[in-house]
């Protein structure tokens, strides 16, 4: 058989369409006359969509029809994500952590930063708004629980295989204990933050998700030269939490700033009304206030 994709082995017969409108990963290398292994191959880096059922790979007909005429069948993705380079990155990111494949998603982050992409690019450009968009996928009903919870599990390791690239020799700018207030159970924020925190040279005390309010005031105390004690918000209701934990670590005498930030905390007075010292509105903004408060500088009200 050839090695790449045409329109079809000429002498493949009718392959087996499920009814979910999808065919099997070897039925789909047989239609488009490619090696079973080549096929793999292209559902590895992305190339061709397709999702796990149990110990098989399922591919969308049409995913496949895209293929064999000579398209890209995340195209319309990349169109809509602007279509550049780093979009089809992320495109095909968002189709290997959707289908729970750790190897064909860290072969997308590795083929970026082959092309130049920083790790922080990587997390902040790829990996973060891949996951943004699972979500609101999920939301609209397109994607399932347990393919978001799987994304999410992917993510995690890929963020874990990231970590030492963020690693900076040297001596520590100072401490930063960072965690998500108690009720909140994403723990994927508060791992990409305290990688990119490592990165500007701070020592990092993640706490992850659900945190205790105590948890923040133990983990500040033994903090070595403590810049800040950061507070993830993502889930909506939480108010209380946040109003805990932040109080809690100011009845504790700990003078460094409380710094609020997340994805349900998108405003600033309502952030400082709940007890918040500083408010991080982004990613970016948020390491640039850190950074400032690692130079010694006091924290303005926003970042």
């Amino acid at each position: 058989m050839s090695s790449d994709a045409g329109a079809g082995s000429p002498d493949a017969g009718p392959i087996e369409t499920a009814a979910d409108g999808t065919v099997s990963l070897r039925d789909a290398a047989e239609s488009i006359g490619v090696h079973y292994m080549t096929a793999y191959r292209y559902v590895r880096s992305g190339r061709l969509p397709a999702r796990k059922v149990g110990s098989t790979w399922r591919i969308d007909i049409t995913d496949l029809q895209r293929l064999a005429a000579g398209e890209d069948p995340e195209s319309q993705h990349v169109q809509r994500a602007g279509g550049s380079p780093r979009a089809a990155h992320r495109a095909r990111l968002e189709s290997r952590l959707v289908a729970g494949d750790e190897a064909g998603a860290w072969g997308v982050l590795d083929a970026a930063m082959a092309a130049g992409a920083d790790p922080d690019e990587v997390l902040l450009d790829l990996l973060s708004p891949s996951m943004a968009s699972i979500g609101t996928r999920w939301a609209d009903g397109e994607i399932s629980i347990a393919e978001e919870h799987r994304a999410s599990a992917v993510a995690l390791r890929l963020i874990a295989r990231l970590g030492p690239r963020f690693a900076r020799p040297g001596r520590k700018r100072g401490t930063v204990v960072l965690g998500s207030v108690a009720g909140d159970r994403h723990s994927l924020p508060t791992a990409m933050m305290a990688d990119l925190l490592r990165g500007l040279g701070l020592e990092v005390v993640d706490l992850g998700a659900d945190t205790p309010a105590d948890s923040f005031v133990h983990a500040a105390h033994d903090a070595d030269r403590l810049v800040a004690v950061a507070m993830c918000v993502t889930a909506t209701g939480l108010d209380d939490s946040l109003v805990e934990a932040t109080a809690a670590v100011k009845a504790a005498g700990i003078e460094a700033p409380v710094v609020v930030g997340g994805g349900a905390m998108t405003d600033r007075d309502r952030a400082l009304d709940l007890g918040a010292d500083a408010w991080a509105g982004d990613t970016r903004g948020a390491l640039e206030l850190f950074a400032e408060l690692a130079s010694g500088q006091r924290p303005s009200a926003s970042a």
